[in-house]
């Protein structure tokens, strides 16, 4: 037996109260898409260490520039 007169029901209001929700939950999902989807660019892998070392002890003054010119030469010609 329907119980559409019975004054517990929800009624046209709680049908439109389930729109609502259901709205926000597809609209909840379609941001996590879009801020998935949109993850900044991957960062470049870690620097050459040989290479890093060698700018390191350039910038201290550890070697002349002839020095670091041949020794990065030398890293560059082996890759």
């Amino acid at each position: 037996m329907p119980y559409w007169h019975y004054p517990g029901t929800m009624g046209w209001a709680g049908g439109i109260g389930m729109l609502v929700l259901m709205a926000l939950v597809l609209a909840a999902l379609v941001a996590l898409v879009v801020v998935l989807g949109r993850r900044g660019p991957q960062p470049p892998p870690p620097a050459d260490p040989a290479r890093r070392i060698l700018d390191e002890r350039f910038a201290r003054g550890e070697i002349d520039q002839e020095e670091y010119e041949r020794r990065r030469d030398a890293l560059t010609r082996t890759r």
